[in-house]
């Protein structure tokens, strides 16, 4: 499932490190390093915030506030290098779901955010998630923002192949194989085809052309 976190960590070589371990896990990670640009994407409705209480100008608590305000079950998860036993109380008192105190290993607040994300999200385990639109794996259905969109089967093939391979790039030849068949006969233009529906269908991916040679899909913004 790629889950989309929000991190606000205002010391930015610990953000990026953290970030780092979060994307290896395959979930959409945005950073933030004050709590006004982070205040701004509230509306976004990431899957997990994690904070940090000591700010440069709004501080983890009244981030927290304004988050649970928006949504008051959005998860949390708070990490401090202060008094580490009154900002725990603190935290949960405001609605946290855990708390690091630092310092802490990358690899236990991955864990953390795992399980926190497995027990607060157990219906969408099945899902894969890319900017606005989200896949249902089992269902074979594709959503932006809750409302249906009408793929056909091969244009779901090809989507659902490009997100889980975010990067990497196809060759016409791989797409026919794999969407088509190996049993496949005629032009590899019909993939060209495909991928004008599907970017006409949802203009919002960024399924680039690697002219010469095929497609690759690149992380949304």
């Amino acid at each position: 499932m790629s889950f989309r976190i929000h991190l606000v960590e205002d010391e930015h070589h610990l953000n990026a490190v953290l970030s780092s371990y979060l994307k290896k896990e395959g979930w959409e990670v945005s950073s933030f390093f004050d709590g006004n640009s982070a205040i701004k994407s509230i509306p976004e409705k990431p899957h997990l915030w994690i904070l940090d209480i000591m700010l440069p100008d709004v501080d983890g608590y009244q981030l927290i506030k304004k988050i649970k305000k928006y949504d008051p079950s959005t998860p949390v998860i708070f990490i401090s290098a202060r008094d580490a036993d009154l900002d725990k109380i603190l935290g949960l008192e405001l609605g946290s779901d855990d708390y690091l105190a630092k310092p802490f290993l990358p690899k236990e607040l991955v864990i953390r955010c795992r399980k926190l994300l497995e027990r607060v999200y157990p219906d969408v385990q099945n899902k894969v998630t890319y900017g606005f639109y989200s896949i249902d794996e089992e269902k074979r259905l594709v959503f932006k923002e809750d409302e249906p969109i009408t793929l056909t089967s091969k244009e779901f093939d090809l989507f659902y192949l490009l997100v889980k391979n975010i990067g990497r790039a196809f060759s016409r030849e791989e797409i026919l194989t794999i969407v088509w068949g190996e049993d496949f006969f005629g032009s590899d233009r019909v993939v060209d085809d495909l991928v004008r529906r599907l970017r006409k269908k949802m203009p919002m991916i960024k399924l680039e052309t690697v002219y010469g040679y095929g497609y690759r899909m690149v992380e949304s913004i």
